[in-house]
């Protein structure tokens, strides 16, 4: 960056971005409580499997951060609540992640459209790559909620569910390779 040379943003997309690391920030500091909630409860699959999540939120933090950094602008970083510590069972637990995913969709939408909005071809550029990686998150947790249901909440299910889990495979997520291409 030169000395005294400031990349110029509109203030209201400046301003979203920042308010959107409350939501990264917020997931990671839920899905570590939730690791924890899981390990307790003799899920270690599912809890390495939160806790990956938990750092993947932060990564996509520092994702928006050294896009505004890179950029000259101000970060700031918010205040996090302290999360929730227990939850009746897992299928309450990961539909939590799914509304948490969902919220996250939404702002990264009205994100988008900001940018647009501003023309700002490279906040967009940044903002694509959550828009794919949003559409595979809540892909991810809708599969997971599903088989824990038909799973349920104890028993054998569950712990096949864990097994998967700590196998690194998402239980009734179609892999990569199964997927249809668009």
């Amino acid at each position: 960056m030169v000395s005294g040379f400031r990349q110029t943003m509109d203030t209201d997309l400046l301003a979203k971005l920042n308010d959107h690391l409350r939501l990264e920030f917020r997931a990671a500091h839920e899905y570590l409580a939730m690791s924890i909630w899981l390990s307790a409860h003799d899920l270690p699959g599912f809890s390495a499997w939160m806790r990956q999540q938990s750092t993947d939120e932060l990564g996509h933090a520092n994702r928006v951060i050294e896009h505004l950094v890179d950029r000259d602008q101000a970060v700031k970083l918010p205040a996090i609540p302290e999360p929730p510590t227990d939850w009746p069972d897992a299928v309450a637990l990961v539909a939590h992640v799914l509304r948490n995913e969902q919220e996250v969709t939404a702002s990264i939408t009205a994100l988008y459209e900001a940018a647009d909005g501003a023309g700002d071809r490279g906040a967009q550029i940044m903002l694509q790559w959550f828009v794919n990686e949003q559409m595979e998150e809540e892909s991810s947790a809708r599969a997971l909620l599903g088989r824990l249901k038909l799973a349920g909440s104890t028993g054998l299910g569950l712990l096949l569910v864990d097994q998967e889990l700590a196998a690194g495979k998402i239980p009734g997520a179609a892999s990569s390779s199964e997927r249809v291409p668009v």
